[in-house]
């Protein structure tokens, strides 16, 4: 057991608390999704939001049946828990994960780049893996490829890697695990093996399976929790904790309050320097020439982030995406992880907007309102929700589609 507070304290933190609460629930306005932020020093949820949501004051002397039926069968599931049960394309914001295992496995050093001709192929193959940008990025190297989110960077790392070895390493940031935390219903998403891929579907795994999830597509997915834990391990240098709601409590015998232990769930053992240079790629995403450089403009601290825009319908080769030819349940997810201050974080989180576009103009966004609440104690202004012009160009990884219908799919665990 931790320390005890006093009550004047417990009552100062719940309230900035609440507070963190009301604004995380603002920000998210009328979109669909989820959003966590942890206390990366303890592992303490300190925001949690799952939207559409529902008023369960409904249940309490027994809900109608009406009623019943019309959240039930509702098309936007108001009764998920998105935050734990959603489970999505991660997308993009895995690829700092990727970056540090290329460093840690000895796939990668530091200063190893490549030309991206903006799209990546297989020996042997025609088959193009299109970058996000159509013309490429360029130069890139390790730090770069985070900074602009390039897709062919990571095709190649994920194909030099292996998914193996790509499972177990992210495996270690709780891809792929339940995390812990305590409250029921928790799904587990999925990191894919070849053994997963032969017991599931009696089918053999092939390379260019390896190849896009490599950019967090296919079969990989993961709920908003598990990002959120994932990040908050890179923000404290590899301690993976377990996620608490239940910070405190007061025995009501002696009117004592009570704080709840931190839960060391494991500890990555990883090199100082390789840490280093991937959270320097992550704070160059929030800066210009970054992919969420409008949500990182003008903070007053540092911030690490990434974002993420996941494909949800696949689309033909050498097709290309045209979101207002696209059904509204069938566009891109968006989807950022952050921690800040990035030099001595105190906040680590992740939103998913879902069929919400691009993660640096919709999700960036939001999370940037909860830091600057939690941070500076900054209240946001109201605000219409961002508009993200059809058919703009923007970060969105050529891939297969991972299962259509993401939010309730329950996939076997992997062995």
């Amino acid at each position: 057991m931790a320390a005890t507070p006093t009550a004047q304290q417990h009552s100062d933190w719940q309230h900035q608390q609440d507070q963190l609460q009301q604004v995380a629930e603002t920000a998210f306005a009328d979109f669909r999704g989820a959003m966590l932020a942890l206390d990366p020093r303890n592992g303490g949820v300190i925001a949690l939001v799952s939207r559409p949501g529902f008023d369960p004051n409904l249940f309490v002397d027994g809900i109608d049946s009406a009623t019943w039926r019309e959240l039930n069968d509702s098309s936007d599931r108001p009764l998920i828990n998105r935050a734990l049960r959603g489970i999505y394309p991660p997308g993009s914001t895995i690829k700092p994960f990727m970056a540090l295992a290329g460093l840690e496995l000895g796939i990668r050093k530091p200063g190893d780049s490549i030309s991206d001709p903006g799209y990546f192929t297989l020996p042997g193959s025609s088959h193009r893996y299109r970058d996000w940008k159509k013309d490429g990025h360029g130069h890139v190297d390790l730090k770069r490829s985070i900074t602009v989110s390039c897709d062919s960077y990571y095709y190649g790392l994920a194909r030099d890697m292996g998914i193996e070895r790509m499972a177990g390493f992210l495996g270690q940031f709780g891809f792929g695990k339940r995390t812990g935390v305590d409250l029921d219903g928790e799904l587990a998403g999925l990191m894919p093996t070849p053994d997963w891929k032969q017991k599931r579907f009696k089918q053999p795994w092939w390379p260019g399976e390896t190849v896009i999830a490599g950019i967090g597509q296919g079969y990989v997915l993961a709920s908003p929790m598990q990002l959120a834990v994932a990040t908050m391990a890179l923000a404290n240098q590899g301690t993976v904790y377990k996620p608490q709601l239940l910070r405190a409590w007061r025995d009501p015998a002696t009117g004592q309050t009570h704080q709840a232990a931190a839960v060391v769930a494991g500890k990555i053992p990883l090199n100082v320097g390789n840490l280093q240079l991937v959270r320097e790629g992550m704070i160059d995403v929030m800066l210009p020439g970054g992919t969420a450089s409008g949500a990182g403009a003008n903070a007053p601290y540092l911030i690490a982030g990434k974002t993420g825009t996941a494909q949800v319908k696949g689309i033909k080769q050498g097709a290309r995406y045209s979101e207002s030819a696209t059904a509204a349940h069938h566009r891109d997810h968006a989807l950022f992880i952050a921690f800040a201050p990035a030099d001595n974080p105190k906040i680590a989180l992740a939103v998913m907007v879902e069929n919400g576009g691009h993660g640096g103009s919709v999700a960036a966004p939001i999370a940037r309102k909860v830091m600057d609440y939690w941070l500076l104690g900054k209240l946001p202004k109201a605000e219409a929700a961002p508009h993200v012009t059809p058919d703009a160009e923007q970060e969105r990884e050529d891939s297969a589609p991972a299962a259509p219908d993401a939010v309730t799919a329950e996939p076997e665990p992997t062995p």
